[in-house]
């Protein structure tokens, strides 16, 4: 796949958003056997309603890996430099996230053009599910 040649340099500048969702049982269910994550609080009802909570919920690393994504697609996964996230809230089966980055920083580094991005992944609710940092190689 090529990648455009990403044209934000300035701090402020943002991606186009990246909406994923909603989450269905299906997708957990398939994420489930594609990463091996069986943890029954992803896919099990009754066990996630033992643990306290309304419902099953979504894998964290599944909606990590959609800021992951909003970022190879714009600038290619091979020059993603550092992708760093933190989770800080539950995301429960039936939401949409949507994963934004503003760039935040530009610099040089050994001759190489670097980018530093801050991301955020919100729930359809405005809760923000997911806060990080991405740093890339501007090509």
């Amino acid at each position: 796949m090529t990648h455009p040649t990403p044209q934000l340099a300035n701090i402020g500048d943002t991606l186009p958003p990246l909406t994923f969702g909603p989450i269905s049982r299906q997708t957990l269910a398939l994420y489930a056997g594609a990463s091996g994550d069986h943890n029954p609080i992803h896919i099990d009802t009754d066990f996630a309603t033992a643990a306290g909570l309304d419902d099953v919920i979504t894998h964290g690393m599944l909606a990590m890996s959609q800021l992951g994504r909003l970022v190879s697609d714009w600038v290619g996964s091979e020059n993603i430099a550092t992708l760093s996230t933190r989770f800080t809230a539950i995301i429960p089966v039936g939401a949409s996230l949507t994963c934004t980055a503003c760039v935040i920083e530009c610099f040089e580094q050994d001759a190489t053009s670097y980018l530093r991005l801050r991301l955020a992944a919100h729930i359809n609710d405005g809760t923000q599910a997911l806060k990080g940092d991405a740093t890339v190689r501007v090509p």
